[in-house]
């Protein structure tokens, strides 16, 4: 049977061409049944405060850099949104005098336009954000050296060349956008060889630090959340840490505090995560395959799926 057409945009694939059962399923799930899909290889977390969301968040930056020496750098691989983390990661490593010489981290994407990675001065730009919110906070005693922070640029050779160089990416942190992806590992164009169906799970998992178009909804998104609104003035493409990259990580944690998607798509990934339902038209649920991956939901954020008039 022929998948279903995108109600969201005929021309991609995303998670309305799934069958209706898994949508319906998901749709069902409390916050209960949601912990319960925990499995090996899979753990789903609850936080009662943001102020306990947000800080577990910051440690895992704190656990990963304090792991690392000179013959055993490691890392962590970091998102923009969400951000609150970021600020009290600088405060950490303050007060606890941490000396990050040894210690890494990885930008997971970037805005791209005309031709080039967005300058640092562009005022959406993902690096500019991760120094203001997080690295330039910290003394300039502990801070990580300029060389070892990571930012996916044009030209990727350099930064996927250094998920190669033998330092150790700790956990790859991240949200989840409205579209169901990690990083900007949005779903496909509904063209040429995917236009019947989407990219095989096989095949996307070997996709590796690219340039990208984004899927509508994600620039819909991404005005909302850091424009006012204004979509004209966000770019529809981006470079993307790959799943190359992602599959290199020990640990993947995603962080879900309901602002960036809402509760149905918070418990679709996890349903498909947890039931190892994987299809690329929800680029998140390939994450069933990797070995290490945790879902952080804050309990407040987590909603419910009924129909509400406002």
């Amino acid at each position: 049977m022929a998948r279903k057409l995108s109600m969201l945009a005929p021309d991609w694939w995303d998670f309305t061409t799934l069958n209706d059962e898994i949508l319906n399923d998901a749709a069902k799930l409390t916050p209960k049944d949601m912990l319960q899909l925990s499995r090996e290889g899979f753990k789903v977390v609850l936080y009662d405060t943001l102020e306990d969301f947000y800080l577990a968040e910051a440690l895992e930056y704190i656990t990963a850099w304090k792991q690392s020496t000179p013959n055993n750098p490691v890392g962590i691989c970091g998102p923009i949104g969400p951000t609150e983390q970021l600020p009290l990661v600088a405060r950490l490593v303050n007060e606890l005098q941490m000396d990050l010489s040894n210690a890494h981290f990885w930008g997971m994407d970037e805005w791209y336009a005309d031709g080039k990675e967005v300058d640092i001065s562009h005022p959406l730009s993902f690096e500019k954000a991760n120094k203001e919110l997080c690295f330039d906070r910290m003394d300039k005693k502990y801070r990580i050296p300029e060389s070892n922070l990571h930012f996916p640029k044009a030209d990727t050779n350099e930064y996927t060349a250094t998920w190669e160089s033998g330092i150790r990416c700790a956990v790859m942190q991240g949200g989840q956008g409205d579209i169901k992806h990690w990083a900007f590992n949005d779903p496909v164009k509904r063209v040429g060889k995917y236009k019947d169906n989407p990219p095989p799970a096989e095949e996307y998992k070997k996709l590796s630090t690219r340039i990208v178009d984004l899927h509508p909804v994600t620039c819909m998104q991404n005005a909302r959340t850091s424009s006012g609104g204004i979509v004209t003035g966000v770019p529809t493409q981006a470079i993307t840490v790959g799943p190359a990259q992602t599959w290199k990580s020990e640990k993947v944690s995603i962080w879900h505090a309901g602002v960036h998607d809402n509760p149905f798509g918070q418990r679709l990934t996890a349903f498909m995560i947890g039931k190892k339902i994987i299809d690329s038209s929800v680029p998140m649920s390939l994450l069933a395959d990797h070995p290490n991956v945790q879902f952080n939901f804050y309990r407040g954020g987590i909603g419910i799926c009924a129909t509400e008039m406002h």
